[in-house]
């Protein structure tokens, strides 16, 4: 009896989607995971460990906890260049008491259900998002055929401080002519396998091809002593279990102020990174996520990252299609992963610093393939213009800048263009005249801030010849403080000049706006 009612709630719960694939894809995504981690906390200038203990923490705790299964999270490049001139500048232990507070205000807007706001964000933003974060991860990805990794060759100067996808390409240090043809080849060997093994009946079935992959040209490099970079060359993951740390900072109103602007940045990135991957991989699914769940997951691992000498994090758009392709569908395959790159950290360090960096990159080349929206080319061609310069804003502003700003970005232009265009429907047309002393005209469209100018030129009272018009809104929509003000200004332009305006038919919500401003605003209202 409590078997079948725990086996009822895991799969109510979606823990377990298919056992074998969650965990094979979740010791895929582990080992994809360790580099990132690692490139991360050199971004934010702290301990590689710190970016490890991170990609636990989170990925642990939102499997468990996130409105969304198979989705990972770990340490982003989106938060660590946030992080980097608070590190800088006051000290790692003020990043910890940042990403404490980072953690509260994100479960804050979980439990005040602030995630159904993800809806707002039009589909030409998300596709720019989506091409845009593909361009980056393909740009990351080249960093691993330099001398050095990305984060080296570029963060260590203190004085940079910008994040800029392109400054992987011109800042040099590209690995020599035979070295860069080994990583090369292996790469494209790690494609190849990843496209072919699917292919092939029964052993595509048996193992997903990126943890394939992975095995088999470790095994290349290893049978045939190849000189190529691995991932003990970026840093050592040796380490123990993370500590229970209280971060050490001054506990007054100065501390406050230094880490809340700092931790609202964080936590609004988080967030929407977070939310724009959980419906992405909704769409892929086509199933749906919780974005307050999300929320609260999200912010539930941030505190408790900064306990524990973690940089903190969110959703990886990468791993997670890594996850996806691999088999990955249950919240099983995110708990797999963090475990496992916890174990990797305590027992298997040794081990996985073998791994050549060209295996991790083949994959992630592939995520590159799959996560580009390559059908958005024609698109361009067929959607409305302002919709396509959405896209390639959006995409641009993603690679030059960093997602949270390239998606408000796209929002915010996408609103102009809707209000624009909303503020040229509004029109008042002749509905009937009832005698010589009265007229009704119907209004037409949304009266709103940016439609007031034109509805003040269409209701101008030296246009109408009766001395008394009535307005019929039953077909028009009041939405804002601009548009009580617009009819009160007419209101008084008719009296001034004679006349009197009335609105009749009106609906119920705006009836509701008018008798509340009653006392500010003389608007005359018939039935």
């Amino acid at each position: 009896m409590i078997s079948s009612r725990l086996k009822l709630f895991l799969s109510k719960y979606n823990f377990v989607a298919n056992p074998k694939n969650d965990i094979l894809s979740g010791l895929t995504v582990a080992l994809a995971l360790v580099p990132e981690a690692i490139a991360f906390a050199f971004v934010a200038h702290v301990d590689p460990l710190v970016g490890l203990y991170a990609a636990f923490f989170v990925g642990f705790i939102t499997s468990v906890f996130g409105g969304r299964s198979g989705m990972i999270s770990g340490a982003t490049g989106a938060m660590a260049v946030v992080m980097v001139s608070l590190v800088i500048v006051h000290g790692v232990e003020y990043l910890f008491a940042t990403i404490i507070l980072t953690g509260l205000i994100q479960i804050s807007a979980g439990l005040l259900r602030l995630g159904k706001f993800i809806n707002l964000v039009p589909y030409p933003v998300m596709l720019g998002f989506v091409n845009g974060l593909a361009i980056v991860i393909f740009l990351a990805q080249l960093g691993q055929f330099k001398e050095t990794s990305k984060t080296d060759a570029i963060v260590h100067s203190e004085d940079h401080l910008s994040h800029n996808a392109l400054d992987v390409v011109f800042s040099g240090g590209w690995l020599n002519q035979n070295a860069m043809i080994t990583m090369m080849i292996l790469t494209v060997i790690t494609m190849g396998i990843i496209i072919a093994l699917p292919r092939i009946p029964r052993i595509g079935k048996i193992i997903p091809a990126p943890l394939a992959s992975l095995i088999i040209v470790t095994l290349v490099v290893i049978g045939f002593n190849l000189d190529t970079k691995s991932v003990g060359d970026l840093a050592s993951l040796s380490g123990g279990l993370p500590p229970f740390h209280f971060p050490e900072v001054p506990l007054n109103v100065s501390t406050f102020l230094i880490i809340i602007p700092y931790a609202f940045t964080l936590a609004g990135i988080g967030l929407v990174e977070s939310l724009l991957t959980l419906t992405l991989i909704d769409e892929i699914t086509e199933t749906k996520g919780d974005p307050d769940l999300e929320c609260f997951g999200q912010g539930l691992a941030n505190f408790v990252c900064g306990f524990f000498k973690a940089m903190g994090g969110c959703a990886m758009i990468g791993q997670s299609m890594i996850n996806m392709e691999s088999g990955g569908r249950g919240r099983l395959s995110g708990f797999t992963a963090s475990l496992a790159l916890l174990a990797f950290v305590l027992f298997l360090s040794g081990l996985i610093e073998m791994i050549p960096l060209a295996a991790l990159t083949g994959i992630m080349m592939m995520v590159v393939i799959g996560t580009f929206a390559w059908p958005s080319f024609k698109l361009l061609l067929k959607i409305p213009r302002e919709d396509a310069i959405v896209v390639i804003l959006v995409t641009v502003v993603t690679v030059m800048q960093d997602l949270a700003v390239a998606v408000l970005v796209g929002v915010i232009f996408s609103s102009l263009v809707y209000a624009w265009k909303s503020s040229r429907q509004i029109k008042v047309s002749n509905l009937e005249e009832s005698d010589q002393q009265s007229q009704i005209f119907t209004l037409q469209g949304d009266l709103f801030f940016a439609s007031i100018s034109r509805f003040k030129e269409i209701l101008n009272p030296n246009r109408y010849k009766t001395d008394e018009v009535f307005l019929d809104v039953s077909q028009a929509n009041l939405f804002d403080h601009s548009a009580l003000e617009a009819l009160d200004a007419q209101t008084s332009k008719f009296k001034e000049a004679g006349k009197t305006l009335n609105l009749k038919n009106v609906q119920p919500e705006a009836l509701k706006i008018i008798e509340k401003s009653k006392t500010v605003y003389h608007i005359n209202v018939t039935k």
